[in-house]
């Protein structure tokens, strides 16, 4: 079995429930924006509610990457741990290093969230 397909293979259950939240947002907003059907609504308050789904979603998208990155490489870093126990600082380092890069992402798409939301 290759490292891909082991991968996609403990992804599967994730994406399911990633694509069926994804799906009751998008219901969600058809309702609230009333292009679902029942009446036309125009006002203030839709847009804002609009921003803030917008918003919301940008962040949890932004955010699942960094999450399965930084998950990832936990478990790499303790199973080379596992393996090679005297190289603790270096992998450590590299590790930490490596983290903070992925956490970076997850702040882009919160700063990019919060301009959604109060500024456009």
């Amino acid at each position: 079995m290759t490292v891909g397909a082991k991968v996609g293979s403990t992804l599967m259950p994730y994406l399911g429930r990633a694509a069926l939240a994804l799906g009751l947002g998008v219901l969600a907003w058809l309702a609230m924006s009333g292009v679902a059907g029942a009446q036309e609504v125009d006002n203030v308050y839709t847009a804002d509610a609009n921003k803030f789904l917008a918003a919301g979603i940008a962040m949890g998208l932004g955010a699942f990457g960094p999450a399965i990155g930084i998950g990832y490489l936990g478990g790499k870093a303790m199973e080379a741990l596992g393996r090679n126990p005297e190289a603790a600082g270096p992998i450590q380092t590299n590790m930490i290093l490596a983290i903070a890069f992925a956490e970076a992402i997850g702040i882009y798409a919160l700063v990019v969230a919060i301009l959604i939301g109060f500024v456009f």
